[in-house]
């Protein structure tokens, strides 16, 4: 059984050409002229137990959607997407974060999501704080952070969950390197464990470093994927030589 199954999967969103700057442009004129756009065309994707999978392609290329159609965060307008196991993501930086509340509550709320009862969370607590690095500043509002901190703190939490599989979008590019390098050492721990990962990044070191496969999109549809150093230098080498407008999803 396949971690994750993505069966001729498309996506498309509204592309409105009148924009409404204000509250009152927006009451008063309908927004009536916009073309359908495909973000994504036919995706085919097996995901096996414990495998870590990166998505690549340049920006607008179809990676953040697809994460986001897994996560059922939004749906396809064609295809089905099978998930076997508990979910956790990292898809936006505070993403599920209060502003107002400390740190320690958030870890409480945050976690809730992911099924976790209180006594479950509370007996996590310790290891989420000691990951983070964030001893000295939990109990302060989060509205205090900056976006390192975020970060450490929505990973810390995303790792403790005892989910199957994680999605991360990007979010390790916030941060330290000595943090990173712990994260991608964690996440390397996690793969041996059997759990599953797909990852979205720019970063073609890490991608090398952690990723037993590789999909590259490209205007929406698999242009390559494979085994890691293949498509990483089939795609180095397309951006390496192609024109600088790019793709434009």
């Amino acid at each position: 059984m396949y971690a994750i199954e993505v069966r001729d999967v498309s996506k498309r969103y509204k592309l409105y050409h009148d924009r409404s700057y204000t509250l009152k442009d927006r009451i008063l004129f309908n927004r009536s002229r916009y073309d359908m756009v495909w973000v994504l065309e036919d995706i085919n994707l097996n995901i096996d137990p414990g495998v870590c999978l990166g998505l690549i392609g340049v920006n607008g290329s179809g990676k953040s959607t697809l994460l986001k159609l897994i996560t059922r965060i939004i749906y396809p307008n064609k295809g089905s997407i099978a998930v076997n196991g508990r979910v956790t993501s990292l898809l936006e930086l505070g993403a599920g974060f209060h502003a107002d509340m400390t740190g320690r509550e958030n870890i409480y709320t945050n976690a809730s999501i992911y099924g976790l009862s209180r006594r479950e969370i509370t007996e996590k607590m310790d290891t989420i704080i000691a990951f983070s690095e964030l001893e000295d500043f939990i109990d302060s509002p989060i509205r205090t952070y900056s976006s390192g901190m975020y970060m450490r703190l929505a990973f810390s939490v995303s790792i403790n969950v005892s989910a199957d599989i994680l999605l991360i979008d990007e979010i390790l590019a916030v941060g330290d390197e000595n943090f990173q390098q712990k994260c991608y050492q964690k996440i390397l721990d996690l793969k041996g464990e059997g759990k599953t990962v797909v990852i979205v990044s720019h970063d073609m070191a890490a991608v090398r470093r952690i990723c037993d496969r590789t999909v590259w999109l490209a205007n929406g549809r698999v242009r390559d994927e494979g085994k890691t150093g293949k498509v990483v230098d089939v795609y180095l080498s397309y951006m390496k030589n192609r024109q600088p407008c790019g793709e434009q999803r």
